[in-house]
């Protein structure tokens, strides 16, 4: 516009109508810094300035960014809203996994916020949460109510294993499809549990240790969703109830919980090719009801009870050292509390801080060694069961 000939490169003042003036201050900074914000507040006013300006490369950003929001819009819509599905058959809105884009955080079952149940009543409440838009929504209910839930995802389904109804504990186990918004029940445990550790590894679910009511439980068990079927494999060397569990460089690690009697602050992990245990190094704090979730190369856990007073401490574990390290605490105390790796970031969700159930929850981004208060739940308090699952998008 200015440097072709054109009549605004011979004008003193160029009268530019309909532009947002914010827009046209951060484009001019741009031409000096090269640096430009685009969220989802500024990117069609910057569009709008950039194409009158003639600025190809912002053009080209504000296009791309617009894409990726339309693009997690019509996979949020196709993974939330199975009736719009009939809609959504356009070669850009057929599903396919997407490991770039943050996935859909369910939490389930745990107690109830609402003032007329009573306290310690279970749940078979399910909401989900999208952390690109900051947001909970209600979906379809489990069958059976379930606190001190075990929580896995296999192949894009939600398995809501064991647990406690208020009267006993559970070795029942159904399963959430989310592009029908509904549960089924799969075959059930050997053993009742409630308070174990769920994850999954090469396609199969593990729960380690819990509490049958009777006693804490050292016993493991294995599922295959092919054969719908359930294996006891090695126990672990300690009874171990309300213990840290995740998948870490493939190998299935659990960390302290408790047996009745003493709490733990020892870790032992699982080879599965082997079908033996290990023992590694201690964790700093001895801990039981916390959250432990693998993210790249490091094992975090945070929070939990050490016996006397409820933890808001975090710790990061190095294999290659054998070794636990402290990181930034989180803002809340959480005993009971669920950790998730999502799109390179943790969220410690719900919990119990010592005075009251916590509907709360944080986020850890590992760059800035931070937690961020996100969107609060909106159905659950205390102790929830979690699990992630990828988005569909093109």
């Amino acid at each position: 516009m200015f440097t072709n000939d054109m009549m605004e490169c011979k004008q003193d003042e160029i009268v530019m109508q309909g532009m947002d003036p914010c827009a046209l201050e951060a484009l001019i900074n741009f031409a000096y810094n090269g640096h430009l914000a685009i969220d989802q507040q500024n990117v069609q006013s910057l569009l709008m300035g950039a194409s009158f300006l003639q600025l190809q490369n912002i053009k080209d950003a504000c296009c791309s960014f617009l894409k990726e929001r339309d693009l997690v819009d019509e996979a949020k819509d196709y993974h939330l809203m199975p009736e719009r599905r009939p809609h959504l058959l356009a070669f850009k809105t057929r599903p396919r996994c997407c490991t770039s884009i943050a996935g859909l955080i369910y939490a389930v079952g745990g107690l109830n916020s609402a003032a007329h149940f009573y306290a310690g009543d279970s749940l078979n409440v399910v909401e989900v949460f999208d952390p690109i838009a900051n947001r909970w929504e209600k979906c379809q209910p489990m069958t059976t109510a379930r606190s001190r839930v075990g929580v896995a995802v296999v192949n894009g389904l939600l398995y809501a294993i064991g647990g406690y109804d208020g009267q006993s504990r559970l070795s029942t186990v159904e399963v959430y499809n989310p592009e029908t918004d509904s549960w089924t029940k799969v075959g059930s445990m050997n053993s009742k549990r409630s308070a174990m550790g769920t994850v999954v590894l090469d396609g199969q679910i593990y729960v380690c240790g819990g509490y049958d009511g009777n006693c804490s439980l050292n016993s493991v068990e294995t599922y295959s969703p092919e054969t719908d079927k359930w294996t006891v494999v090695t126990p672990m060397s300690s009874n171990r109830s309300a213990a840290g569990v995740t998948v870490f460089e493939g190998r299935i690690y659990v960390s302290g919980g408790h047996d009745g009697l003493q709490i733990f602050n020892t870790m032992e992990y699982y080879n599965h090719h082997t079908a033996t245990w290990h023992p590694v190094a201690s964790m700093l704090n001895k801990r039981c009801r916390h959250g432990a979730a693998s993210l790249g190369s490091k094992m975090f856990i945070c929070g939990g009870y050490d016996g006397s007073a409820f933890l808001s401490v975090a710790e990061v574990y190095n294999s290659m050292a054998d070794q636990w390290y402290l990181i930034t605490p989180m803002n809340t105390r959480r005993s009971r509390v669920s950790l998730v790796a999502n799109c390179g970031r943790l969220y410690a969700v719900g919990g119990y801080d010592g005075q009251s159930n916590l509907n709360s929850v944080e986020m850890y981004d590992p760059e800035t060694n931070r937690w961020t208060f996100m969107a609060p739940m909106v159905c659950h308090e205390g102790g929830v069961g979690v699990g992630c699952i990828p988005l569909l998008t093109i």
